[in-house]
């Protein structure tokens, strides 16, 4: 530990809400072959991380229906159900989302998340309405763990990076962190999220 933290920084996808696409398509496409094949071959990773980065859903389908225009319903479905994709907050990371708020402390959100699905998520989870403010990575057009993104959060909220605590699920995204300053842990559960969180006086 070093200089003591004045800024907290939490990512939202699997540290604040789940994510999980299987949850609609279990049931768009029940063959568990099927919808395998689906995700590693028509809406990928990397095609979700273009939304992330600031294309449109309408750009993202046409790209795919033209590949796959069998797929189309499939590939509508992706957007069409998301909130079903979010089912539900973390409780216990809001709990600390919440109480780090009311004790004054300055919590902001850094996300990789597309433009409209971020709109909705607010609606869905009012929380993340209640810290400073946050950076959307498709309203910057960068996403993690470019060292962009998190000089553009830093800049944008005035954070001193050594003074800055970031709390993400993903290595790649806390190694980038770490790296351009900031006090960045691994979130892999409620019990390593307390245990960082007090050694970083937080708790």
């Amino acid at each position: 530990m070093t200089a003591e933290i004045r800024h907290i920084v939490f990512d939202i996808g699997k540290v604040l809400i789940h994510y999980d696409p299987d949850i609609p398509f279990s049931r768009l496409i029940p063959d568990a072959t099927e919808r395998k094949w689906f995700f590693e071959n028509v809406c990928t990773h990397d095609w979700n991380v273009e939304q992330d980065r600031g294309r449109t859903w309408e750009e993202a389908e046409a790209l795919l229906i033209a590949k796959f225009p069998d797929q189309e319903l499939n590939i509508r479905g992706f957007r069409k159900y998301w909130h079903e994709m979010v089912p539900h907050p973390y409780q216990h990371s809001v709990d600390h989302l919440e109480r780090l708020i009311a004790e004054g402390r300055d919590v902001t959100l850094l996300t990789n998340f597309a433009d409209d699905t971020f709109d909705q998520a607010s609606q869905i989870f009012p929380f993340l309405k209640k810290p400073r403010g946050v950076t959307v990575s498709a309203r910057v057009r960068l996403i993690k763990p470019d060292p962009a993104i998190y000089d553009a959060h830093t800049k944008a909220f005035d954070l001193d990076p050594a003074r800055t605590f970031f709390i993400d699920d993903a290595p790649a995204n806390v190694d980038a962190a770490n790296a351009y300053g900031w006090n960045a842990v691994l979130y892999t559960g409620p019990e390593k999220l307390d245990a960082d969180l007090k050694n970083y006086g937080l708790l």
